[in-house]
């Protein structure tokens, strides 16, 4: 089992994002965080480094009945959803898999969660394509 699912597209940056927005509304996500990483990188440390975004995804249902199922689940909230240039221009999403992610606590209700989730995100990432 990996810990992402993900797709390549061609297309700018931007039109990408939006897409990858819009998809993530379709199945209840919201997009809580944005970390610009190329731009923290020039900011922080004077490196230049590729377009990469870090969206941090959150249905609310969802992140409820997890927190009500597991009270520190908190530290693996919201789903991280990436966007990076590749140097072939292409743009990669990739998105976190919960299920993956969620190995290690020993709670059936939140593994039965993180199920659904990781079936909503590859579905996200398969209608990129």
């Amino acid at each position: 089992m990996t810990y992402y699912f993900n797709t390549k597209l061609s297309g700018d940056f931007e039109s990408v994002k939006i897409k990858v927005v819009d998809e993530l509304q379709k199945e209840g996500f919201g997009v809580l965080t944005e970390i610009d990483v190329q731009a923290t990188f020039k900011k922080k440390l004077d490196v230049d480094f590729r377009k990469y975004q870090i969206l941090g995804a959150c249905s609310p249902s969802f992140a409820h009945k997890a927190l009500t199922a597991e009270d520190k689940v908190g530290t693996m909230l919201p789903c991280n959803v990436i966007l990076q240039e590749l140097e072939d221009g292409q743009i990669e999403v990739a998105a976190v898999n919960p299920t993956a992610s969620m190995q290690a606590i020993e709670n059936k209700e939140l593994k039965n969660i993180a199920s659904v989730i990781s079936d909503k995100l590859q579905k996200i990432i398969a209608a990129l394509k």
